[in-house]
């Protein structure tokens, strides 16, 4: 169904300037991602962690300032009786929880959609304590010629969803949190219908049931409602955990396209198509029954939390569908196929 780029990775952590001295990049990964000016444009999630130094717990944060944030390195001693390991996410000091890593977003540009040169400083980065631990995994639509950017923020509040607009990749305004906590995985439609916005969105479920895609509306992508669960997670291997949204529905001939991710047994990611109709877009038309992609490639089953391939930005350029995805929470990589492909093995 999709061909793998034969560069792949596209992305490497290594490719990723620093934010900050003392910081070292662990991860670039799951982007957003546009066509602007002839260019792909990905918005790359890049994970940081500090350069370790012996004896101590070193862990990345930010102080915040005038509405902005300041990277900043917090050093323990490891032998303090104070400090314990919560697991290889983080430390626990006097009640306190500080993570391991930490994620901003950085444009990368690229004219074939292949090699990317990667920004050297942070587009999007944690600015108000909202964002304490990181802006994670962005979504990127164009309504009216403004580019709308969602994206996950991570506190001590938990998770949520946030939106900023941008017009130049150059400038940024924050909007605000779009949906509270916990909520993620939101792919916003690229125009309205019956005159409203639409979006899908994974609240967490920790009650009776698994983790599912949601569908809601709003007037002016702030405020939203008329919320309806679609899609559940199917009783097989590969759904076993839940599922959820991947980047901006594509609009067909034959309904709203939807590449999603599927969370299945041993924590193993894939990506599934799925059919939404034209002009109601709650209802599903057409699910995948076989991925379209799965971790097969060593860089995709190996890695800092191998088994995973996870896409939240597709392009057609030349025809073509490029999906970008990340795989094992580390690199970026590039699958190619055709939205006529995809349609006809639904």
């Amino acid at each position: 169904m999709f061909k793998r780029c034969e560069k792949n990775p596209v992305i490497y952590p290594s490719d990723v300037k620093p934010s900050a001295e003392g910081y070292r990049v662990v991860g670039a990964f799951n982007p957003g991602a546009v066509l602007f000016n002839d260019e792909v444009i990905l918005l790359l999630r890049v994970a940081e962690s500090c350069i370790p130094e012996p004896g101590k717990v070193r862990v990345p944060g930010y102080r915040f300032y005038q509405g902005r944030g300041i990277p900043e390195i917090m050093e323990f001693d490891e032998n303090d009786p104070d400090l314990s390991l919560r697991d290889t996410r983080g430390v626990v000091y006097r009640g306190k929880e500080y993570l391991s890593s930490i994620s901003h977003l950085r444009l990368a540009h690229s004219i074939d959609g292949i090699n990317f040169t990667v920004e050297p400083t942070p587009f999007i980065c944690p600015a108000s304590p909202d964002e304490e631990y990181g802006t994670e995994d962005a979504r990127i639509v164009c309504i009216d010629g403004i580019f709308y950017i969602n994206y996950t923020i991570v506190s001590t509040d938990s998770w949520c969803t946030a939106l900023a607009t941008t017009t130049d990749f150059k400038t940024y305004k924050r909007t605000g949190i779009i949906f509270h906590p916990e909520n993620k995985d939101v792919s916003i439609f690229p125009e309205k219908i019956n005159n409203k916005y639409i979006a899908l969105h994974r609240p967490n479920n920790s009650g009776f049931g698994k983790a599912s895609i949601w569908y809601a509306e709003s007037p002016d992508l702030l405020h939203w409602g008329n919320h309806k669960c679609i899609a559940r997670p199917r009783d097989t291997a590969y759904e076993a955990m839940k599922i959820g949204g991947g980047s901006a529905p594509i609009k067909t001939d034959e309904g709203w396209l939807c590449i999603y991710h599927a969370k299945g047994e041993n924590s193993r990611y894939s990506l599934f198509a799925m059919l939404l109709d034209l002009k109601q877009p709650w209802k599903v038309v057409k699910r995948g029954k076989a991925p379209l992609l799965e971790p097969e490639c060593e860089y995709e089953t190996t890695g800092f939390y191998g088994n995973v391939v996870f896409t939240n930005g597709t392009v057609i350029k030349d025809g073509q569908l490029f999906m970008y995805y990340g795989s094992s929470d580390e690199t970026t990589c590039l699958a190619v196929s055709s939205v006529d492909q995809i349609l006809c093995d639904l």
